[in-house]
């Protein structure tokens, strides 16, 4: 009797809530069977461990887990966490972004940036589907059409922009949006007024770890170019001075803290420039490469790439990669790629993996014909085809065309810290399920 009295006091202590050791721990409770009698035992893991568990998560799962506490909200928005996301969640590996069209609303997919290696150019294709996460906008909402002269859409450190969304249907102007396109969760910036055509841009700065926002005004119009810094409290629009006039003649993409597009200096689109917005400093620079080029991400570099001949089943083509920044010191290379299926859809680079291939994509989809991705291993001088199947089973089928955009990773430290910015604050139930 005295034995069991002592065994019991020793539990009760082990499991007293206000014992120190419990305070370190997280309790997980199980049932058991003993003796044909149900009864409760406690397990203690340590918080360091089940961290540990949980950075092994993908990111929507360490989403909902966000919701068990306030105690596990503030674990898992640490620091600490983060960085032990960022190299441990097979979520957080570099992947390709595919974001796709089709009356005003987005599907999002991804497919890890490593496929199964091949050792020569081959017509056959290897065939993969990409792993769905979401529409968006919500229900009720809208994104502004590819055609829109308002429409800018950008990419950077995880997050998707869209400039504009409109909340309702009784709303003339829309409002520029930032979401996850892994969690869901997306905020709306303010309304800001423009006069005909304009352009905006999305950057981070992996420094101060900051989001921005870039507005170039039309250049014959009245209105400033301004800036805005999205995070917590009250954001706002603010006035900044660009010494170049120059429209806008492409997309733009951020590259460790730099935004870079390409503009026209002149009325006819004959004098080009690549302008380069440094996120942190809020300054532009400006880089004349002759005639006009697209830019890429060259596995965190500025690449530039020039097509000089698409013809038949190859292309011809040149890319200049910036080596050094201050000197303007450029790696030049020149490669021909070849492929049948280049007779019968047009393609273009959209980036370089993490492993240095050169990835190139179609522009449109529609569900009567494949989907293609190329692979180009300039140190093998190989192409790999891929065929990409499964969108039609969450985006529909589709006759008309659909733009895809395709967005690449880079695999630079600062690429999944979206994952946690707490500064998105609408979840939207349905786009988690």
């Amino acid at each position: 009797m005295l034995k069991k009295t002592l065994i019991k006091k020793i539990m009760l202590k082990r499991t007293s809530p206000n014992s120190p050791k419990r305070r370190r721990c997280s309790s997980v409770s199980a049932v058991g069977l003993v003796a044909n009698r149900s009864i409760m035992v406690s397990v203690s893991l340590p918080k360091e461990l089940i961290l540990e568990i949980l950075s092994r998560l993908p990111a929507k799962s360490v989403k909902r887990f966000h919701c068990v506490s306030k105690q596990w909200a503030s674990m898992l928005s640490r620091p600490h966490f983060t960085e032990l996301f960022l190299t441990r969640s097979s979520s957080a590996q570099p992947r390709l972004l595919f974001a796709i069209e089709k009356r005003n609303q987005w599907s999002f997919f991804s497919l890890p940036q490593h496929l199964t290696p091949y050792e020569k150019s081959s017509s056959l294709s290897l065939v993969v589907t990409p792993e769905f996460h979401m529409k968006f906008p919500p229900d009720g909402m809208q994104i502004y059409p590819r055609h829109d002269r308002r429409f800018s859409c950008g990419y950077a450190s995880g997050l998707m922009y869209f400039y504009g969304m409109w909340i309702n249907e009784e709303a003339y102007d829309g409002v520029p949006v930032i979401c996850n396109p892994i969690t869901g969760r997306y905020a709306t910036l303010p309304f800001l007024e423009r006069y005909r055509k304009a352009f905006s841009f999305f950057g981070f700065d992996p420094i101060d770890k900051q989001f921005k926002v870039l507005f170039m005004a039309y250049p014959s119009g009245p209105d400033p170019h301004r800036v805005l810094t999205f995070g917590a409290g009250e954001m706002s629009w603010r006035k900044i001075e660009c010494s170049v006039r120059h429209d806008i003649a492409s997309d733009g993409i951020c590259i460790d803290g730099v935004v870079y597009y390409v503009g026209d200096t002149s009325e006819f689109m004959t004098a080009f420039v690549v302008v380069c917005f440094d996120v942190r400093s809020e300054t532009f620079s400006f880089i004349y490469p002759g005639s006009y080029c697209e830019v890429i991400n060259y596995k965190g570099k500025l690449g530039l790439v020039f097509y000089d001949d698409y013809a038949d089943d190859a292309i011809e083509l040149r890319m200049w990669v910036l080596e050094d920044k201050e000197k303007l010191k450029w790696a030049k290379h020149a490669y021909t790629l070849r492929d049948e299926k280049f007779l019968a859809h047009y393609v273009s680079i959209v980036g370089v993996s993490a492993a240095g291939e050169i990835v190139l994509s179609m522009a449109d989809y529609t569900s009567r014909q494949p989907f293609y991705l190329f692979y180009f291993n300039p140190e093998r001088n190989t192409l790999q085809c891929v065929e990409i199947q499964g969108f039609e089973e969450y985006h529909g089928v589709f006759d008309k065309l659909s733009r895809v955009r395709v967005f690449v990773d880079d695999c630079s430290s600062f690429y999944r810290f979206a994952d946690h910015v707490e500064y998105l604050n609408v979840d939207e139930p349905k786009l988690l399920k």
